[in-house]
């Protein structure tokens, strides 16, 4: 059975290695400890991933975690399914990338097919990744190199690997064909474009359009408010159009691994063309600042000032339904609050605990800000939770909000 070393067993590694054990022998290098323990006891740490299914492929023999590189020595296929984030400057980090290419040096010493899963600007596989490992490996391997970008959003249930389009490109053709068989196996659509540059830049332009239209529509709930409208209101109207039209709703901002993350990587490589990145750029101040804007409605609806008041923040994670906190708007608004002197404190039905510190029970406030509202919350305690509810996700009527 062809063996399968995946890089990296977070949210797009370890779903992948799910996938791919029903068909091949599977290895997952992850440098956390905790997690490889847990993994090979069938204990699954990201959403999506039943630990039944985890159980059955170890039980078979086609899984395993470890985070000894030379355990991926033997390896036909590399899958690198690490994290791409931003630096303290909002600029792109590929000290990830850095590291799995190298543990693919120091521990392959024959030709293999390699897969970037990992969200970059264009030009990575070509230009960074291939280069790197075959400086580290002093150039005495001829690897085949290709790219197919993560696409699943952690917590959907009608779209997962299986069924959602895959985009591929190998550096070569054979290396697009090889890509192409091992995906067949567990996708059932799979797209070749005319480049690696090609698979990339989709993968960014996805993510930079909804960010650019939630930064439009978070600028649209400030317009309103400003009007004495309701944007709720306006959307919807504006959504009866059966055309031309496609709705976005404010919030506190965006977060996750993708979309506040994959435009700066499009921006960083469109600067480094000479070409101006306006739109990302804008879309990114706009998003980023929401937070601020958030807290500026709640201190103006309190006389003027929320020093020395308890504010409970509810939701924690960047979406609803799902436990993955990763640049949640919700840090932002608790950052302003704790700024401008307010006692904060958080609630979340599905996160319990988060930066070393666990939910507090719901209620015991004067004022309640709603960043993310799973749909286990039960709406009418959260309303009588505070005598001030301030909701930003436009799903809790008689509370305040954008």
């Amino acid at each position: 059975m062809t063996k399968v070393a995946i890089i990296g067993q977070g949210y797009v590694g370890l779903t992948i290695a799910a996938f791919a054990s029903k068909s091949y022998q599977v290895v997952g290098l992850d440098n956390n400890q905790k997690v490889v323990d847990q993994l090979n006891q069938g204990i699954s740490h990201i959403e999506g991933v039943e630990s039944s299914v985890l159980g059955a492929a170890i039980a078979s023999g086609n899984y395993r975690a470890t985070t000894n590189g030379v355990d991926i020595a033997d390896a036909e296929i590399v899958v690198i399914a690490v994290p791409t984030p931003l630096d303290k400057n909002r600029k792109p980090d590929l000290t990830f990338i850095e590291s799995a290419c190298k543990a693919i040096a120091e521990n392959i010493k024959h030709p293999v097919l390699i897969i970037n899963e990992s969200t970059s600007f264009p030009g990575t596989i070509r230009n960074f990744i291939k280069p790197l490992i075959e400086k580290l490996s002093a150039g005495a391997i001829e690897h085949e190199y290709a790219i197919s970008p993560e696409r699943v959003d952690p917590g959907r249930v009608d779209w997962d690997q299986k069924n959602t389009p895959r985009l591929y490109a190998g550096l070569t053709p054979s290396a697009s064909k090889r890509t192409r068989e091992f995906y067949s196996t567990f996708c059932d659509n799979l797209v070749e474009v005319s480049s690696p540059e090609v698979a990339e830049a989709a993968k960014l332009f996805e993510n930079t359009f909804r960010q650019v239209n939630i930064a439009l529509v978070n600028e649209f709930a400030q317009i309103s408010h400003a009007l004495g409208i309701s944007v709720h209101e306006a959307l919807e109207a504006a959504n009866t159009k059966p055309y031309g039209f496609m709705k976005f709703s404010p919030s506190a901002g965006v977060g996750g691994h993708c979309i506040p993350v994959d435009p700066s990587y499009l921006a960083h490589v469109a600067e480094g063309l000479g070409v101006p990145a306006t739109f990302i750029e804008r879309a990114n101040e706009v998003n980023l600042e929401m937070p601020k804007y958030v807290v500026s409605r709640v201190v103006a609806d309190n006389g003027g000032s929320l020093k020395g008041k308890k504010v409970q923040v509810i939701g924690i994670s960047y979406k609803p339904n799902v436990v993955d906190t990763r640049e949640s708007p919700a840090e932002l608004v608790i950052e302003e609050l704790k700024r401008i002197g307010a006692d904060v404190n958080w609630h979340d039905d599905v996160v319990g605990n988060w930066h070393g510190q666990s939910s507090s029970a719901l209620g015991g406030a004067e004022i309640a800000i709603v960043v993310t509202l799973h749909d286990v919350v039960d709406k009418k305690a959260l309303l009588a939770s505070a005598p001030y509810v301030f909701d930003t996700t436009g799903k809790l009527p008689g509370a305040k909000g954008l």
